[in-house]
């Protein structure tokens, strides 16, 4: 009689390994790979999420910039900007849009970093624009 029950479940436990159950589509098999999927859908998301928040936050580049910066901006529109800009010694009042970048003018005499601190940069640009209008 033992070897009787002996048997049963050795052809119990045959049958209820792994194994055998692969074949078996179950509803927990079928959560497991819902789960999956959501999650690797989620992560997917995510990743695009971030990168189109990077995007429009316009993270700098992490590339060295040497001899190259901006010292000032101001919006003058939604997506229009003058901006002063520094290469090496020189710098330059520029108008940028989201087609171009257009040179307004070259400074004759670089700003310093006190007359930069002091007064605001639509002051600054205001005074720049009277002296280009003066010299020609």
């Amino acid at each position: 009689m033992s070897f009787k029950v002996k048997e049963y479940l050795l052809y119990s436990l045959i049958l209820l390994s792994p194994s055998a159950m692969a074949g078996v589509s179950s509803p927990s098999n079928q959560l497991d790979w819902a789960t999956t999927f959501g999650s690797l859908l989620f992560v997917i998301v995510f990743i695009l999420l971030l990168a189109w928040l990077l995007k429009r936050m316009r993270v700098p580049s992490l590339v060295n910039q040497k001899g190259l910066s901006v010292i000032r901006q101001i919006a003058v529109g939604h997506k229009e900007r003058i901006v002063i800009v520094q290469a090496g010694e020189e710098q330059f009042l520029v108008g940028v849009t989201a087609q171009s970048i257009q040179l307004i003018s070259k400074l004759d005499k670089p700003l310093s970093q006190e007359e930069m601190a002091a007064s605001p940069f639509s002051n600054q640009l205001t005074q720049l624009l009277k002296m280009h209008d003066k010299s020609q």
